[in-house]
């Protein structure tokens, strides 16, 4: 087994989760790490795209979403940077001695550069660790990066895994899944207030018709129900959209509040941007595992469990279309054993399957298999 490591993981955000969902899964699996008795060091820039955003939230919001995060993760050991003056000064005193470094795909490909410039003197083990869409969506901004350089990619599904191995031509890639991190999502006990909640963003007009088709059209045709939305970057034709079906839009929900949001729910949907009901229809996201993770019933829009990461009809419902979703939400809103027995089979499949505990030991077998 793989002795005491010194990791350090370089990722876009760990304090903010504004429109940034790898944060969700990478400080889980940092957290599982440090509890297992590695020096694990957490690092991101300063002024970061979802920090930034975060603090135009407001100051009252942003300083919550802090406090959250210091509170759900107290030993979580993050540090701030700077680029210019970090590489300058600090980076190569920061590194020595490290074992192996994450690189996140979301860094700028100038820190990328930075970073494995100080491999070969360091002698640290790097890997490339890709948790979106972009290396089948935009494939030329993924080959800025020097792959090359790297000892290995860490990929979050198999269709990802093929674009590294074929297309890039990287040596050694492994399917690296996100997964729930249970020590913060798990079920609690709460009165409900709301019928079904989604829980997403707008994004870039990537799941458009998919919202209107299997969440605002099946809302306008319920207004008896209390249905509601989380999540940011809505326009206001998109807010419009919303109030006109009676669903009731709640803005910016920091990811460490998810947990609470859904006991109070008692169901809520995953409508997946459209590459991952295609091209990408083995990779779940994130929301899916944490969503189940929290004993929710889950209800999908389509898409294809081509991974075999859960039990499709049993773990969650999949429906084909518009009308289908509005009769699963009547018949499971109207049947609690029904719901019972969906969120029990889905918490079953997490715990035994997908924590982030369970990634943390996947991850030292792969650092097992580097030499380190």
């Amino acid at each position: 087994m793989t002795g005491r490591l010194k990791i350090r993981i370089f990722a876009h955000s760990w304090i903010s989760d504004w429109n940034h969902g790898n944060a969700h899964f990478l400080r889980g699996l940092a957290y599982e790490l440090a509890r297992l008795g590695h020096d694990v060091r957490c690092y991101e820039e300063i002024d970061s795209w979802s920090m930034t955003n975060l603090a135009e939230e407001g100051v009252e919001k942003a300083a919550e979403a802090f406090r959250n995060f210091r509170k759900a993760f107290p030993t979580l050991d993050v540090r701030f940077f700077r680029r210019g003056e970090f590489f300058l000064n600090y980076a190569e005193e920061e590194l020595r001695g490290s074992d192996v470094v994450i690189i996140h795909e979301w860094n700028d490909p100038e820190v990328v550069d930075e970073l494995l410039a100080l491999k070969p003197k360091l002698g640290f083990r790097a890997l490339f660790h890709d948790t979106h869409h972009r290396a089948y969506t935009n494939p030329e901004q993924i080959a800025r990066m020097p792959l090359q350089q790297f000892d290995g990619v860490l990929a979050f599904g198999e269709a990802i895994w093929r674009i590294y191995a074929e297309l890039f031509r990287v040596s050694k890639v492994w399917v690296f899944q996100e997964a729930a991190d249970t020590a913060h999502f798990r079920p609690l006990p709460r009165e409900k207030d709301t019928d079904v909640i989604w829980v997403g963003n707008w994004g870039d007009e990537e799941r458009t018709r998919e919202l209107q088709e299997f969440l605002i059209t099946p809302a306008s045709r319920m207004r008896e129900r209390s249905i509601a939305v989380h999540g940011v970057r809505y326009p206001e034709a998109a807010r419009a959209m919303l109030g006109q079906a009676g669903i009731e839009y709640r803005g910016y929900l920091p990811n460490l509040e998810a947990p609470q949001t859904y006991a109070r729910s008692l169901l809520t949907l995953h409508v997946p941007r459209k590459f991952y009901a295609n091209g990408l229809s083995g990779v779940p996201t994130i929301r899916v595992f944490e969503a189940l993770a929290c004993g929710i019933p889950l209800l999908c829009s389509p898409w294809t469990d081509t991974e075999g990461l859960f039990r499709p009809g049993e773990d969650y419902l999949c429906v084909p279309d518009g009308a289908a979703m509005e009769g699963e939400i009547r018949h499971l809103l109207s049947d609690d054993a029904a719901r019972q027995q969906l969120a029990t089979n889905g918490l079953e499949t997490i715990l035994q399957r997908h924590t982030c505990a369970h990634r943390a030991l996947q991850f030292l077998d792969i650092c097992e298999e580097l030499g380190k």
